[in-house]
């Protein structure tokens, strides 16, 4: 569809003849010969330029920018007058005009700069409509789940995001740890500072120095110039550093400086580097295991463990699983321009049963194969992979063997699912839940913290009969 420029001019010829040329050259002129009709048409809406004379009859054109503007802070205004002066132009320029224009003037120059300045407002309405989709993604009020399991998470997220607090969000791959850091900042008072992210595995292990601190030009071979690393990048806003179990102890050590005197130094270099920035870490490894076994540092631990968060796994939170469907089924409908309802019964059941090793960004990427798939607004099974239609309940006694999870990860999960049945059956009384698991209540406690169980959660559900 033709842009439409609102030409405003009090020569009835001038009008006439702008219409026409821009006509032949696939605009839509709309024609006013005031500001208050001009105004008057604005308020009507759709128009996507203004050419705007600065003589008119009545209201002025230097007055009518502020008043254009207050309608549509967007639409791009350029001024056009028979007496030009670099005054004028100035004036104009400040006001909010976008440029100027002194008549007599050729049509293709003005023509040039009617598309460039399209162009602006289209890519200005492109960033306000990311801007607002980010809001709402990430906004946590908005991140889904009515599980007990995830209120417990969105209440300890909503406690932090005023602070500047370390944070440490765990939990196995696929739980949103990235989307709870973004959460996180994004509600916090560094909300309009930068949002750094590295993730400490996808970066060669030579290179993730350079990587966090930069390096100067020349400090190693292929250093051709010098590198802001991630840390200033992040200054004064938030650096998410994801899977920070896998960084080695030399850098973990480096890690544990900026944490403890907040500066670094380049690689290479000498000039230190004071350091404000918000630190959220995650992983999907027990670091406390990891401190035993001496492949993470204890100080360091306890730097970034000021406040911790666990992710529950999908399986943990199955109360969410039709929310989670349901809100994926409409994003991906949206995004792939379709029209689709949801799943039907069948498939419905088939989901629900499935075990969701790769937790809820393995549900997001099969809604969205299935949508693809689908040939009419309900999708069957056929929509569905064939290691869902295959998948058999195990029976009772029989553990969940979870591909990618090592043993250690999967006891943790089965502690984690006895500890809280301890506890429902209890009424959240620990001294009671101790001895129902043969532990001391010591024992108990400690363990309730290291697997991040809330036992207020729990309490709230009262005793089991």
């Amino acid at each position: 569809m033709a842009e439409k420029i609102l030409v405003v001019d009090d020569e009835e010829e001038m009008r006439f003849m702008l219409r026409e040329a821009l006509a032949k050259r696939g605009f839509d002129a709309v024609l006013a010969h005031d500001a208050e009709s001009a105004l008057a048409l604005l308020r009507e809406g759709g128009l996507d330029l203004v050419l705007l004379d600065i003589r008119l009859p009545g209201l002025g054109g230097l007055e009518a920018i502020p008043r254009i503007l207050e309608i549509d802070p967007q639409v791009p205004i350029l001024m056009m007058t028979a007496q030009g002066s670099r005054e004028l132009a100035i004036q104009a320029m400040a006001a909010g005009a976008y440029d100027f224009f002194g008549k007599p003037f050729k049509i293709d120059e003005l023509t040039i700069v009617v598309r460039r300045a399209l162009e602006k407002r289209s890519l200005v309405r492109e960033v306000s409509t990311l801007s607002e989709r980010l809001d709402t993604r990430l906004r946590f009020e908005n991140l889904v789940g009515e599980s007990g399991a995830m209120r417990a998470v969105l209440g300890l997220v909503g406690k932090v995001v005023a602070t500047n607090v370390t944070v440490l969000v765990h939990g196995e791959s696929g739980t949103g740890k990235e989307l709870i850091a973004q959460a996180i900042h994004h509600n916090s008072r560094r909300r309009d500072r930068p949002f750094i992210k590295l993730n400490c595995v996808a970066i060669p292990e030579a290179l993730l120095e350079s990587e966090l601190f930069g390096h100067e030009k020349g400090s190693f071979t292929g250093a051709i110039a010098r590198k802001i690393g991630k840390f200033e990048q992040a200054s004064t806003g938030t650096i998410f550093l994801d899977e920070i179990g896998d960084m080695s102890l030399a850098t973990q050590a480096k890690i544990l400086r900026v944490l403890q005197e907040r500066e670094c130094e380049r690689v290479g270099g000498a000039e230190t580097i004071h350091i404000d920035v918000r630190i959220i870490a995650a992983t999907n490894k027990d670091l406390a295991r990891a401190v035993e076994d001496g492949s993470f540092r204890e100080d360091l631990y306890y730097r970034l463990n000021v406040f911790s968060i666990h992710l529950p796994p999908l399986r943990e939170r199955r109360d969410d699983l039709p929310l989670l469907i349901d809100h994926f089924v409409a994003v991906s409908s949206r995004e792939l321009h379709k029209s689709i309802s949801g799943f039907s019964a069948e498939a419905m059941h088939l989901l629900l049963a499935y075990e969701w090793p790769g937790n809820v960004r393995e549900l997001e990427n099969l809604v969205q194969r299935a949508v693809v798939m689908a040939e009419a607004d309900i999708m069957g099974p056929e929509c569905l992979p064939p290691h869902v239609l295959t998948f058999q309940e195990r029976p009772p006694d029989e553990p969940a063997l979870e591909p990618g999870r090592s043993l250690d990860d999967m006891l943790e999960g089965i502690e984690r699912k006895l500890i809280r049945a301890a506890l429902r059956r209890t009424g959240g009384v620990q001294t009671r839940a101790a001895r129902l698991l043969g532990l001391t209540e010591r024992s108990l406690w400690h363990r309730i913290k290291k697997l991040a169980i809330d036992v207020g959660d729990i309490r709230e559900g009262g005793i089991e009969e």
